[in-house]
């Protein structure tokens, strides 16, 4: 990026948040390969080093990329929703959100399992699921329900690159067989999940949910092996 184009750059200076946009832009142009700590140095005119002012690693800075990618997940559920709605609303959020970005999906489930970042998700996940059910339950079915989100989300965005590249590949098992597009394999996923779970631990009689985190809420908040 010149330097004309990023106040930053003209005064010599930039922010953390500079950096972190400057990533995603990368990001989404040229995919989590190419996305460099020189390349990331020279759109915003600097010095490689002068990037570890604000990011120590590249995974600190995957990991900062990972919390944004998913805080962009913006679920509308009603507010009286059952446990189940809001989990779906939910899921269906954090999909949009991963494919908002090219590796969306990658970024994200990389620094969850590095447990840098990306924690939001499963946070958001888990306070639906405590409408209905014990703590230690909401958390084992958040995670697989973000397991599920992330696996299923990496593999629609692969098939994605292979088709952009030109790639010949077999009909997509998921969906070849139902007619179905990947939007309903997704949700025939998630919905087994969810019924599956209704159908294994009583639902709590607690008479006072947990609320849902919303970005307002200063504890809402939310990534790939180095360089």
């Amino acid at each position: 990026m010149a330097s004309s184009d990023n106040p930053g750059a003209r005064n010599g200076r930039h922010t953390r948040d500079d950096v972190a946009e400057a990533a995603l832009r990368i990001l989404d142009d040229h995919g989590l390969p190419d996305l460099t700590m020189r390349r990331l140095a020279a759109a915003l005119d600097v010095q490689p080093s002068a990037l570890y002012w604000h990011f120590p690693n590249k995974q600190t800075l995957l990991a900062e990329l990972a919390d944004r990618i998913a805080d962009r997940a913006r679920p509308r559920p009603d507010p009286d929703a059952d446990w189940a709605a809001l989990a779906r609303a939910e899921a269906f959020g954090l999909r949009d959100a991963l494919l908002a970005y090219r590796d969306g999906a990658e970024v994200v489930s990389s620094s969850f399992a590095l447990g840098l970042g990306a924690s939001t998700p499963l946070t958001r996940l888990r306070a639906a699921l405590e409408r209905g059910f014990d703590a230690a339950t909401s958390a084992r079915a958040a995670a697989a329900l973000l397991h599920f989100v992330l696996g299923h989300v990496s593999h629609e965005q692969q098939r994605l690159q292979y088709d952009s590249l030109g790639v010949v590949t077999a009909p997509d098992p998921a969906v070849a067989d139902t007619g179905a597009d990947t939007a309903e394999a997704f949700a025939f996923g998630v919905d087994l999940l969810l019924e599956g779970l209704s159908h294994t631990t009583p639902a709590s009689a607690d008479p006072t949910p947990a609320p849902v985190p919303t970005s307002a809420d200063p504890s809402f908040s939310t990534a790939s092996a180095p360089e």
